[in-house]
C-alpha cells in the first residue's frame, strides 16, 4: 500500500524514514513533487 508525502516544512526526511523502517521506496510518493517531476526521483510515481 503506498504511502504519500504531501508537505514536509522540516528538516527531518519523512521518506528516508519510512525506508530506514522497511517501506520500499517505490511505495512511497512525494506528493510534493508534480507527477512529472516524480520521474526523476528514486521513489513511487503515484
Amino acid at each position: 500500500m503506498p504511502c504519500a508525502e504531501r508537505y514536509n516544512g522540516t528538516e527531518v526526511d519523512i521518506a528516508e524514514e519510512l525506508v530506514t523502517l522497511g517501506v520500499p521506496k517505490h511505495d512511497i510518493v512525494l506528493g510534493f513533487h508534480s507527477p512529472y517531476m516524480r520521474q526523476f526521483t528514486e521513489y513511487g510515481m503515484s
